[in-house]
C-alpha cells in the first residue's frame, strides 16, 4: 500500500521513526510528511533513510506536480503519529496551512491519528470537542495511553506504542475476511541432529511463514504458528509452538491441525534424518578424513495430512496448502515439477516458488505460482513476502 505518515511537533516524534520502520518492513511504500516543528525533534536524514523515500515538508515544493494534493490523492492510508493538540484542532476545523494539512484534506483515504500531549491539553474541552468531531467524520483515533509523560507528569496523553499504532492502522484497511477462522501455519526449517552440536538442515529463515501468520492475524484469523528455528522475530498476537526436527513438527501438526479450518505448510522440512545420533560430539581425530552418514527418509507430513493418516478426524471442509521450493531454472520444467508434486501431495493448493543461492530463502521477496490439486494455475504473485502472503490468503478466501 501507499501510506503517508504524518509527523507533528511533539516529543513523541522520535517514536514515529519506529512507526515508519515497521510499515516499511511489512512491505508498504511509506512517504513521510513532517511539519517544521517535527523536524526540531527528529532529523530529515533519519526519516528519509528509514522510509526509503524523499521527505516531504514544504507546501511549495513540487508545485509543477501539484504535490500538495498529489500525496493525499495517491495515499491508501494516512497515519499521523504523533498528533498534537494543534494538529487535531486544525484538522477538525478543515484548516490546511501546511503540507500535512493539505495532504489530509485532499485525501479520500482512511485517516488514523495517534494523539500525544500533556494530560491537561488532552482533557481540555477544546481537544475533547475536536476529537469528537474527528470521530464523527470517520477519523480513527489510536490512544493515547496513560503513563509517564515529558518531565515528571504522569497521566493520559502518552502516545501509543509504535507497533500498536501500526496494527491498529492496518486493521482499518485490511479485510476482516478470515474472522473466526482457525489457521495453523508452519514456518522455518527443521534440523536433524548428527550429534549435540551438528545437524542436517536448510537455509529457510521462516520469513514467508511469518508473513503469512501476520497477514492472517490482521485479517481476523486465530493463528497457531508452528516454528522451527526462526531467523526472524515471531509475530505478536499468534499462538506460538516451537519444534526442532521433522518428527516434532509432524507431532505438532497432528495435534493442532485436528481443530483447524486451514493448514498452511510453509516450513522447509528435512527429507532425511541420520539413522544414528551420537551422544557426544563426533571427533575428526577419531573418524579420519572421511565420514559416512546413513540417512533414512522422514515422514511426508503434507501427504500424511491430506491422506488422513496424520489426523484421522480432520474437520469437514478443512483446506490444506502446501509449499514446494524448486531450483529448476527452466519455466516449463519448473511448472511440470510443481504439477507432479501437486498430484502426489494431495493438497488443495500448492505454492511453488523458485529458490537458489540468492533466491527465495533468507530474502525479503518471493515469486510464486499457485496450483490446485489438478495442476491448474490459480494464482501468481511476486514481490515482498507480506504482499505474497496476502495474495495466497486472497486465493483461500
Amino acid at each position: 500500500m501507499n501510506i503517508v505518515v504524518g509527523i507533528t511537533g511533539g516529543i513523541a516524534a522520535y517514536k514515529a521513526v519506529s512507526v515508519v520502520r515497521e510499515l516499511v518492513l511489512r512491505g508498504h511504500d511509506v512517504h513521510v510528511v513532517a511539519t517544521e516543528a517535527a523536524l526540531r525533534f527528529v532529523g530529515s536524514p533519519t526519516l528519509e533513510a528509514i522510509s526509503r523515500n524523499q521527505l516531504n515538508t514544504d507546501l511549495y515544493e513540487g508545485v509543477s506536480e501539484v504535490r500538495h494534493v498529489a500525496l493525499g490523492q495517491r495515499a491508501d492510508l494516512i497515519v499521523v503519529a504523533p498528533a498534537t493538540a494543534d494538529f487535531l484542532a486544525k484538522t477538525a476545523n478543515g484548516l490546511a496551512d501546511d503540507l500535512l494539512g493539505n495532504t489530509v484534506l485532499a485525501s479520500r483515504a482512511p485517516v488514523v491519528v495517534a494523539p500525544a500531549m500533556h494530560t491537561e491539553m488532552w482533557q481540555n474541552a477544546a481537544t475533547v470537542d475536536n476529537i469528537a468531531t474527528l470521530r464523527s467524520r470517520g477519523v480513527h483515533i489510536v490512544g493515547p495511553e496513560s503513563g509517564q509523560l515529558t518531565g515528571t507528569d504522569v497521566g493520559p496523553g502518552r502516545m501509543s506504542e509504535p507497533l500498536d499504532i501500526v496494527d491498529a492502522a492496518l486493521a482499518v484497511v485490511r479485510p476482516n475476511d478470515l474472522a473466526g477462522r482457525r489457521i495453523v501455519i508452519t514456518a522455518g526449517g527443521t534440523r536433524e541432529p548428527l550429534d549435540p552440536v551438528r545437524f542436517i538442515g536448510n537455509r529457510s529463515s521462516g520469513r514467508q511463514g511469518i508473513a503469512l501468520a501476520e497477514a492472517a492475524r490482521d485479517r481476523g484469523a486465530h493463528v497457531t504458528l508452528l516454528v522451527a528455528h526462526l531467523e526472524v522475530p515471531p509475530p505478536r498476537g499468534v499462538a506460538l509452538v516451537e519444534v526442532g526436527t521433522a518428527a516434532e513438527l509432524s507431532d505438532a501438526v497432528a495435534e493442532h491441525a485436528a481443530h483447524a479450518d486451514i493448514v498452511i505448510m510453509a516450513a522447509a522440512v528435512a527429507d532425511y534424518r541420520p539413522v544414528e545420533v551420537a551422544d557426544g560430539k563426533l571427533k575428526k581425530e577419531a573418524l579420519g578424513d572421511e565420514l559416512t552418514v546413513h540417512l533414512v527418509a522422514n515422514p511426508d507430513i503434507l501427504r500424511s495430512l491430506t491422506s488422513g493418516t496424520l489426523t484421522p478426524h480432520r474437520p469437514d471442509g478443512q483446506v490444506v496448502v502446501g509449499f514446494a521450493a524448486e531450483t529448476e531454472a527452466d519455466d516449463e520444467r519448473f511448472l511440470q515439477i510443481g504439477r507432479e508434486k501437486a498430484a502426489r501431495k494431495g493438497a488443495d493448493l500448492l505454492v511453488v516458488n523458485r529458490v537458489g543461492w540468492q533466491l527465495g530463502f533468507a530474502t525479503e521477496s518471493n515469486t510464486i505460482v499457485v496450483l490446485d490439486r489438478t495442476g491448474s494455475i490459480v494464482g501468481e504473485a511476486a514481490g515482498d513476502k507480506v504482499s505474497v502472503a496476502h495474495r495466497i490468503l486472497d486465493l483461500l478466501v
